[in-house]
């Protein structure tokens, strides 16, 4: 039995939704995946606060439709498409989850995705596994901040040691010359 007018309003709100708390969304070619591998890579995709949402294309082109965010989508709706949407802080996780499942099943195909309205390739997709976390960028940021102030303190506490030695150099020479 076909889907009802208000099922498919909901699917295109609940598609919206999903896309309005995403940074990043990117399409992959499902066909072929059993109901356990779609539940393994949704799980996968939990674990970094991403989601996976399979739906009709002509339902994922009317939630795009209108939104300059998002419509760059419209090119990648085509064959049996999932969509895996990733929020700003996890948008490396996500795509590291992804290609490690998809390096598992070998089933899947991914076709591109989208990010802050601009498409992207399947190699741009796949480039964003490397990028840091918030959090690592957080650390790194921090780390360097605080490597200034200890050089600073290293640098400042050599003078008076520096001095020191070459006091007691000078000591040391006046006493033998003495």
């Amino acid at each position: 039995m076909g889907k009802t007018l208000e099922d498919k309003k909901a699917i295109v709100a609940e598609l919206k939704e999903d896309l309005s708390g995403a940074k990043l969304a990117f399409v992959i070619d499902y066909k072929g995946l059993t109901v356990a591998e779609i539940t393994d890579l949704r799980s996968r995709l939990r674990e970094q606060d991403a989601k996976c949402k399979i739906a009709k294309n002509t339902l994922m082109r009317i939630a795009v439709e209108g939104d300059d965010n998002w419509e760059a989508m419209t090119g990648l709706l085509s064959g049996t498409s999932a969509f895996i949407f990733a929020g700003e802080e996890n948008i490396g996780g996500a795509v590291k989850a992804y290609n490690a499942f998809q390096k598992d099943a070998k089933k899947t195909e991914l076709c591109g995705g989208v990010l802050d309205g601009e498409a992207l390739s399947v190699d741009n997709v796949k480039a964003l596994a490397d990028l840091p976390t918030k959090d690592e960028l957080y650390a790194r940021i921090a780390g360097a901040i605080k490597a200034v102030p200890t050089k600073v303190a290293k640098g400042i506490n050599e003078v008076p040691a520096s001095l020191a030695r070459a006091l007691k150099a000078v000591a040391e020479k006046e006493d033998e010359a003495a």
